[in-house]
C-alpha cells in the first residue's frame, strides 16, 4: 500500500524515514532522522541528467530504469532490515519519478509505503520559514568559562526547553571551539535541525538559548531567529575568575598543546602579537590557567562588547561555588519571578543582581 501524504502528515507519521536523492544531495541537506538511501549514485544522477538534456524524458526514463532496475531485489531486502514490519517513509527532491519508483518497489515487496507531497524541497521552504515563529525565549549568558553548556544541559535535564545550538552547529563558538568536535554540518543541515527544534516547542513556554554570536564556526544562526535571540532578556552567570579558569581547564586541557596552540594563532589579530606569544609560551610550558587567563583578556572585551550593543534586560546571577544542576535551579527560581518575553521594543538594561542569599 502507497500513500502520498503533505508535510505536516508526512513528519509525524510513523515509519522509517528514506531519503532516495543521491548521497552528495542527502550530505548536502536533509530531513533530521533521515537515512540516505538513493535510488541512484552521483554518478547515476549525472548521467540520467545529462540524457534528459540531450534526448528527453522518455530517453533518461529509460535510462534510469537500466541503471536502478538491478538494485531493485537490494532494495527490498534493506528497506526491510530497515523498517522490520514497520512502514516505511521516503521521498526525493520533489516528490517526483524517484520517489514513485522506489515507493513502487518497495510496495511489489509488500512493506507499507508513505511519500512525501512535493518532496524536500517542500520541507526546505517550510525549514526557512520556522525560524520566524515567535517563542518566548531566555538567553543565557555569562563571560568565557562560566560553564553556560553544562548549565543548558542541567535545564534541559529539568524538563525545561532548550535550543542548543553549538550542539547542532558541533562548535562550541570560539577559536577554541572546533577541538574534540565532529566535522560540521553544512549550514543547509544546520538550519534544517533548528527547524525541527523550533517546530517541535510549546510556544506558551520559554525556550533557554545560550547567547551566540551570528556564526557558530562556519554555520549561520538563521537572521528570524538571531533577531528574537537579540531582543531577548539575558540571564547572566556570574563566577569568579579562579573558577572560569577551573572549567576551562577542564574543558579544553585535554587537548593537545599544539591545538591549543593553533587556535591561539587563529586569534593572534585580536589578541595582539605580544599577548599571543606570551599565551603560546605559556601553552607550551603546560601552564594553562595563566595561559587561559591571558586568553580572556580578548574573551572578556568581545562579550562586553557584545552586552553593550544589546538594549534589552540584564539579569546576573552569582553562581559562585555552585555545580551546574545548581545553577540551573537557581536559573529556574529566578525565571519564573520574570516574563520570558520577546520584544520590539525591550525595557532599559537592568542589572538587577540575585546573589546565594537572595
Amino acid at each position: 500500500m502507497t500513500q502520498a501524504l503533505a508535510l505536516s502528515d508526512f513528519l509525524a507519521a510513523p515509519g522509517v524515514l528514506l531519503d532516495v536523492r543521491s548521497p552528495a544531495e542527502f550530505a548536502q541537506g536533509h530531513i533530521p532522522g533521515a537515512i540516505s538511501f538513493p535510488l541512484f549514485t552521483d554518478d547515476e544522477r549525472a548521467q540520467v541528467g545529462t540524457c534528459y538534456k540531450q534526448q528527453g524524458r522518455d530517453a533518461a526514463v529509460e535510462l534510469g530504469f537500466a541503471l536502478a532496475g538491478p538494485k531493485f531485489a537490494g532494495f527490498i531486502t534493506q528497506a526491510r532490515s530497515l523498517a522490520g514490519n514497520g512502514p516505511v517513509r521516503l521521498h526525493c527532491w520533489r516528490g517526483g519519478m524517484r520517489s514513485e519508483a522506489v515507493a513502487w518497489v518497495l510496495g511489489m515487496g509488500g512493506l507499507s509505503v508513505t511519500t512525501l507531497v512535493g518532496g524536500y524541497k517542500t520541507f526546505r521552504r517550510w525549514a526557512l520559514t520556522v525560524p520566524a515563529w515567535t517563542r518566548p525565549i531566555w538567553i543565557l549568558g555569562g563571560m568565557t568559562g562560566t560553564g553556560k553548556t553544562a548549565v543548558l544541559h542541567a535545564l534541559a535535564e529539568r524538563g525545561e526547553q532548550v535550543l542548543d545550538l553549538e550542539a547542532i552547529a558541533h562548535h562550541r563558538g570560539s577559536s577554541f571551539g572546533m577541538l574534540g568536535q565532529p566535522p560540521q554540518p553544512t549550514n543547509e543541515q544546520f538550519e534544517n535541525e533548528i527547524a525541527v527544534r523550533w517546530a517541535g516547542f510549546d510556544p506558551t513556554r520559554p525556550v533557554w538559548i545560550e547567547a551566540e554570536s551570528k556564526r557558530i564556526g562556519l554555520c549561520r544562526v538563521p537572521e528570524p531567529l538571531f533577531r528574537q535571540m537579540d531582543r531577548a532578556a539575558v540571564l547572566e552567570l556570574v563566577r569568579p575568575q579562579a573558577e572560569r579558569l577551573e572549567i576551562l581547564v577542564r574543558d579544553y586541557g585535554g587537548f593537545s598543546t599544539d591545538d591549543l596552540v593553533a587556535a591561539t594563532e587563529r586569534i593572534r589579530k585580536r589578541l595582539g602579537g605580544l599577548r599571543t606569544q606570551e599565551a603560546i609560551a605559556l601553552l607550551q610550558a603546560r601552564r594553562l590557567p595563566e595561559a587561559f587567563d591571558l586568553l580572556l583578556t580578548y574573551y572578556d572585551k568581545t562579550y562586553t562588547y557584545d552586552l553593550t550593543r544589546r538594549s534589552v534586560p540584564r539579569y546576573p546571577i552569582e553562581v559562585a561555588g555552585l555545580s551546574a544542576a545548581e545553577c540551573g535551579d537557581r536559573l529556574l527560581a529566578f525565571a519564573r519571578a520574570l516574563p520570558a518575553t520577546v520584544s520590539e521594543d525591550p525595557p532599559a538594561l537592568c542589572d538587577l543582581a540575585l546573589t546565594p542569599d537572595g
